[in-house]
């Protein structure tokens, strides 16, 4: 992605963090993190203080992005009543990039390239801090919810289907 020519270029969520003066604190395990069980033993935490940042593309190729806890599963369709939006489906890894600035599994909750609608979980909401991708696989970072909400503009709701609470 990086170095490929007409890809876009990666976004630094450290050099985002660092202008926006947030108290959030970026990490490198040093282990593979491909679930949220591995993330929250790297860095010794419960799976709940996990927050999952995903993105959903509409019919319409807008986007929106979905920030949940723990193992917990997102409903697209409740994402969809929240937004406004119709037909959310995962966003390919490719349009990830594209409008994040970051890769698909280091995606992290702010500091995203283009601006579209953020539903933040309750049950994020209800934690003070949690850990987030942190731009690149390899990277979690410490940040609090409320600046997740403030930074993002994000309403908060409950878009966790239902098997998974």
């Amino acid at each position: 992605m990086a170095g490929v020519p007409g890809a876009p270029a990666l976004l630094d969520l450290a050099d985002f963090i660092r202008g926006q003066g947030l108290s959030a604190e970026m990490v490198s395990p040093g282990v593979p993190m491909p679930t949220v069980d591995a993330a929250a033993a790297a860095l010794g935490v419960a799976p709940e203080r996990i927050f999952k940042s995903i993105l959903f593309a509409g019919r319409d190729g807008r986007c929106a992005m979905a920030i949940a806890c723990g193992k917990t599963r997102v409903d697209p369709k409740r994402l969809a009543a929240l937004t406004g939006m119709s037909g959310l489906r995962l966003a390919s890894p490719e349009v990830a990039l594209r409008v994040t600035g970051y890769p698909a599994g280091g995606t992290p909750p702010v500091g995203h390239r283009e601006r579209f609608p953020v539903v933040v979980d309750e049950r994020v909401a209800a934690q003070e801090w949690g850990w987030a991708g942190g731009g690149r696989k390899q990277l979690m970072v410490r940040i609090r919810s409320a600046d997740i909400v403030r930074l993002t503009g994000a309403q908060v709701g409950d878009v966790v289907a239902d098997a998974a609470r």
